[in-house]
């Protein structure tokens, strides 16, 4: 019995560092890399640091404000490196003295911006912008090269070179790991908007492990974009955190019990957060009356129709529409076009019900795409199945349902696609 509890405990504290790994690594990297100067030491000093924590936390018991206790160990760690080093530049020198000087830190407030602060750094001027954007998404949000990679539709060497150069530039230029000055904010924001929005989906549909979200990548983005919103009162800014609060209020009605997708249709609506819906709508009114519209605050406006309406069926589709061509005229995108295809499909008929001649006219669009840029989308597929099966051309929809499963890479789309095979292949007699 006593094994067994023991074995149990042990369970739970593994499951409680891993957590702790998971939420605290990327801002305790970002804190050591303003400390230290330096992406490649802070990384070493922040692995060391969790090394340590998991050898001496099963004995010692978790500390009461494990991010501050990593950040302390991780700035000695790098201390006692730069010590074992043979020969010091001033540089070295200088640093190792600013380090022994350095304040105890005790509280999560003063580390709270590091992240922010590490963003900007990423997304300087002098260093490309795909390169920015792919810099942060590594070394800030903590993903892995090869989900990096599949979002930039290179391959992960491409990407592994694309950061170090990037880190490179960082380095060599010496770029200071600080926010700029209200004057330099606005020809880094896209960039950052880029960013917390890449960290927001990330967290929203994940391209990694089993499970469709990570609750806390959106929570981590919406944060980001409140702490941004407090530096920059940019109606793009005010757009971007209005549209996370609106797809993060629906989270709760998006996945059942079992981890698998509800369709936007089948939702259960009064599980959306309203509280989150309604600041978003204030957000948007702020972001309107500056009359300085730009593509998140058309997004964001196109989240709040379906948030605003009762039920699927009362969709302002019409609106929908309008606002996607806006959209595509400020920002184009083969994605926005498929969006407006289904909204076009889903457009009804004057009695209210769904219209052959819409969804074949969106269907027609959406073959254009699939036959051009949207090829290997497996979402354009999937969109493509479902206007099939509405017009109950269950051939033609069992096909493209399998060729869509055959190019979709996340479970949980894999499972929802499954689903509808299922339900479309007729039922064998016993």
């Amino acid at each position: 019995m006593r094994e067994a509890c023991n074995g149990l405990a042990n369970s739970t504290l593994s499951h409680q560092l891993e957590a702790i790994y998971h939420r605290e690594s990327r801002r305790v990297f970002a804190t050591l890399v303003r400390l230290l100067g330096d992406m490649d030491l802070a990384e070493d000093a922040m692995q060391e640091a969790f090394n340590a924590a998991f050898q001496q936390w099963p004995e010692q018991g978790i500390p009461q404000n494990p991010r501050a206790w990593l950040v302390s160990t991780g700035r000695f760690k790098a201390i006692d490196h730069i010590r074992r080093e043979q020969r010091l530049d001033k540089a070295r020198e200088d640093l190792l003295h600013q380090l022994d000087h350095t304040a105890e830190i005790t509280e999560d407030e003063q580390i709270e911006d590091d992240r922010l602060r590490l963003m900007f750094t990423c997304c300087h001027p002098a260093i490309a912008p795909p390169i920015q954007i792919a810099l942060t998404l590594r070394e800030i949000c903590g993903l892995t090269t090869e989900a990096i990679a599949s979002a930039f539709l290179v391959t992960p060497s491409t990407m592994a070179q694309r950061i170090v150069r990037g880190k490179a530039k960082i380095k060599t230029a010496g770029i200071p790991y600080h926010v700029p000055q209200k004057n330099e904010l606005t020809e880094r924001l896209d960039s950052v908007l880029s960013v917390i929005y890449l960290v927001f989906n990330e967290g929203y549909h994940s391209t990694q492990g089993n499970a469709l979200t990570h609750p806390d990548f959106c929570q981590e983005a919406i944060r980001l974009g409140r702490l941004l919103l407090s530096l920059l009162p940019d109606a793009e800014v005010q757009g971007l955190l209005a549209l996370m609060l609106i797809q993060e209020a629906r989270r709760p009605a998006r996945i059942d019990q079992h981890g698998d997708i509800i369709l936007l249709e089948d939702q259960n609506r009064a599980l959306w957060h309203q509280d989150y819906i309604q600041e978003a709508q204030q957000l948007l009114q702020d972001a309107y009356a500056s009359q300085s519209i730009g593509s998140y605050c058309l997004e964001a406006s196109i989240a709040a129709v379906h948030a605003e309406a009762m039920d699927f069926e009362s969709t302002n589709w019409s609106r929908l529409i309008a606002l996607y061509s806006l959209l595509q005229q400020s920002s184009p995108s083969p994605i926005i076009e498929l969006n407006r295809a289904v909204a076009i499909a889903m457009q009804p008929s004057g009695n209210g019900g769904l219209s052959r001649e819409n969804i074949q006219q969106g269907l027609d669009q959406i073959n254009k795409l699939i036959q051009g840029p949207l090829n290997d989308y497996y979402l354009a597929h999937a969109a493509k199945a479902d206007l099939h099966r509405r017009l109950k051309d269950v051939p033609s929809a069992l096909a493209t349902y399998q060729y869509a499963l055959g190019l979709a890479s996340q479970p949980a789309d894999q499972r929802f696609l499954q689903k509808r095979i299922a339900q479309l292949q007729p039922q064998k007699k016993i």
